[in-house]
């Protein structure tokens, strides 16, 4: 069998999979207190036949709200749409089939949708990123637009960055050692060293300060396999945005990438392919069908 490319194993889902570790989290997010006697349970998706992770974290508080953290080194305007995906599989796991079809209503725990983001780019401390952004306009099929969404989800981006979000990381101390360890390995990558030193000197350094010490000498190897994981593909993006930049010259990414056509996102879409990335990975950066990919790749 083939690995599920959808298999999301961090660092941060580690860290925080526990219902203690989530409270205080959420806690530091939201600014509020959740009483020790308030029940939190885990409900992170997982594929029924590998046992793979395929979101970051998802849980219920005292069964009444349902929430889905995601953690992202790079911010995509789809997260909506991916988290409207997720909340659909939640709901479909967690409500008994029967009570979907019982005549009177069926009481749901309210979504909560949070994606911290602590990538290597400028971004600011909170943005929301909203579904309807996405929306097609129907004015051409003469519909009335009545302003009124039948469907929205609203998702809040929060920037956890050392530097960013400060009162928010100060009342976590999981959070904020996390996002000390991820500083360190940018501080380290920045100043040249590969990704394997950066990751070493990275962990260890917080081994010697006192930062996440327990944790990482109990998991310090798993830690570094999947920090590696994770860092190796941030670096295969970067090296197409590079080759991107180089084919249009002095255009910038993103003005560049609009202007692409079809037939410039498949070369890339191919060139990607003979350096061995997924199916999932040069979709994501290209946007071409699925199909088209598969194609390509035979």
């Amino acid at each position: 069998m083939k690995p599920n490319k959808k298999h999301k194993d961090s660092v941060f889902s580690t860290l925080f999979n526990n219902p203690e570790a989530l409270r205080e989290l959420y806690s530091a997010i939201e600014g509020v207190h959740i009483p020790q006697d308030v029940q939190i349970d885990i409900n992170t998706l997982s594929d029924v036949l590998i046992r793979g992770q395929i979101n970051d974290l998802s849980f219920t508080i005292d069964n009444r709200l349902v929430v889905l953290i995601e953690h992202q080194s790079t911010i995509s305007e789809n997260l909506p749409l991916r988290l409207l995906e997720y909340i659909g599989k939640v709901y479909e796991r967690t409500v008994k089939y029967e009570r979907r079809f019982q005549k009177n209503l069926t009481k749901i725990p309210k979504p909560e949708f949070i994606v911290l983001y602590n990538g290597n780019e400028a971004f600011p401390d909170h943005k929301e990123l909203r579904l309807s952004d996405a929306f097609m306009d129907v004015q051409g099929l003469k519909l009335s637009d009545t302003n009124e969404l039948p469907l929205e989800l609203v998702v809040q981006v929060y920037n956890i960055n050392q530097g960013h979000n400060s009162e928010m990381l100060k009342k976590s101390v999981t959070l904020n050692s996390y996002s000390f360890l991820i500083s360190k390995i940018w501080e380290y990558r920045n100043s040249k060293f590969t990704l394997e030193e950066s990751l070493r000197y990275a962990i260890q350094y917080c081994i010697d300060n006192n930062v996440l010490r327990d944790f990482l000498r109990k998991h310090g190897s798993e830690v570094y396999s999947m920090l590696y994981g994770e860092y190796r593909i941030e670096d295969e993006i970067a090296v197409v945005k590079e080759e991107v930049r180089e084919e249009v010259r002095k255009e910038t990414w993103k003005e560049a990438w609009e202007k692409c056509s079809k037939h410039e996102k498949i070369t890339i879409a191919r060139k990607s392919l003979e350096k061995g990335s997924t199916l999932e990975f040069v979709q994501e950066i290209t946007g071409l069908d699925l199909d088209i990919i598969r194609e390509l790749q035979r």
